[in-house]
């Protein structure tokens, strides 16, 4: 009897799922730049169209190498689905408008990525559904929030940019009380330190723009979740108003996902070391990452993840000092990506979380000495090197 593919390591699955080769058995994973296909016969394409050939149509609605990313990625996440879009956005906008429609109800943590923080705020009610937010990192206080009504929650843990973690298991169980689906942006934990729907969600989205890609080539984002709720919510939005993924990104994401648990978790390590390093530091107000015991959430984070992340969050007090730190880097680059083989710091008040009022910015976090460092693949002596020069001058 065959193997399960779902019975292999994550580096197996990383290498081999989803894996379908062409009549050539290339070596490499094939790249299929097609908008559509054809069929043998009029009764070919009949079949195809209703489903009882299962074959592809349209690129729109899938495609060959599509299908490889989103098998090996559903593989890796223990999903029964994944279904791929051009963006992490719009996997987080078709997540959200699938689940809802006018007169529902959403609750969503405040300590939001920018864009995310819109969708909820200013997007959803413009439909007619009505939006709070709340502390993440209160169970009581998803509890007062979640209502009869509540048609989906969204948790983004570790959050962006000041690592925030909410108790997954905890707000999942309060969410499904009342028949709400529990959407987990998983960014910053990835695939290889945090699977959200052992820990009792019901979808699961990335940017894969970040670490599943991880070298800053391209756009793309996912939804993963249950057969049932992609058949109930989310195939036909996603087949009619086509956020699709491009071929070519996804042939580069296949190919990322083969590296994402050696890079990550070099990364990981590296992050891990560079906050005790920056923590001892003068000019350091406060270094945030998950798997520090100072962390607020560290014994939720350390239930949930395997690992801290590639991510650490430091205050240096004010805006100028900022900025010093960030123009004195010479080997981080100033960017405002995450998830790289390339080291990146920014600002989020003015860059990710500029769309966010000003003066709601300190109740989440968004400080004006506020820095997101992304920790990439360089060595840790060099890395330590440069941030400790550039906090030097901060």
């Amino acid at each position: 009897m065959a193997e399960d593919p779902k019975d292999w390591d994550i580096a197996t699955k990383l290498i081999r799922g989803g894996l379908a080769r062409s009549q050539y058995m290339e070596t490499a994973e094939a790249l299929y730049l097609t908008q559509g296909f054809t069929y043998d016969s009029a009764e070919g394409a009949d079949r195809r169209f209703s489903g009882e050939d299962p074959g592809f149509v349209y690129s729109r609605f899938n495609n060959p190498t599509v299908k490889m990313f989103e098998d090996r990625l559903a593989l890796l996440e223990g999903a029964e689905v994944c279904r791929a879009q051009a963006t992490g956005m719009a996997s987080i906008h078709a997540a959200l408008m699938g689940l809802v429609r006018a007169g529902d109800h959403v609750v969503a943590g405040r300590a939001l990525f920018g864009s995310c923080r819109w969708l909820i705020a200013e997007w959803l009610p413009r439909f007619g559904v009505e939006t709070t937010f709340v502390d993440a990192t209160d169970p009581k206080a998803w509890e007062a929030a979640i209502r009869p009504g509540t048609k989906a929650v969204l948790i983004e843990t570790p959050s962006n940019p000041v690592l925030e973690i909410t108790d997954i298991r905890a707000v999942s169980e309060l969410a499904h009380a009342v028949g709400a689906k529990v959407i987990v942006d998983n960014v910053f934990a990835t695939p290889i330190f945090q699977q959200p729907l052992k820990l009792g969600a019901d979808i699961v989205v990335y940017s894969a723009t970040k670490h599943i890609d991880g070298q800053g080539r391209v756009l793309g984002g996912a939804i993963l979740t249950s057969e049932a709720i992609n058949e109930e919510f989310y195939r036909d939005p996603l087949r009619h108003t086509g956020p699709s993924l491009s071929p070519f990104n996804a042939w580069v994401l296949v190919k990322g996902l083969e590296t994402l648990d050696l890079r990550v978790r070099r990364q990981n390590d590296t992050a891990a070391a560079l906050a005790d390093v920056v923590a001892e530091h003068k000019a350091v107000k406060q270094v945030l990452y998950p798997f520090r015991h100072d962390h607020p959430g560290h014994n939720v984070a350390k239930s949930q993840m395997s690992g801290g992340g590639t991510v650490l969050a430091l205050d240096l007090g004010s805006r100028e000092a900022a900025f010093k730190f960030l123009n004195a880097l010479e080997i981080v680059d100033i960017s405002n990506n995450l998830g790289d083989a390339k080291s990146m710091a920014t600002h989020p008040p003015t860059t990710t979380h500029r769309s966010v009022p000003e003066e709601m910015r300190p109740s989440l976090g968004v400080v004006e000495g506020g820095v997101r460092l992304s920790v990439g693949l360089e060595s840790l002596a060099d890395l330590s090197r440069d941030v400790t020069r550039a906090l030097d001058q901060a």
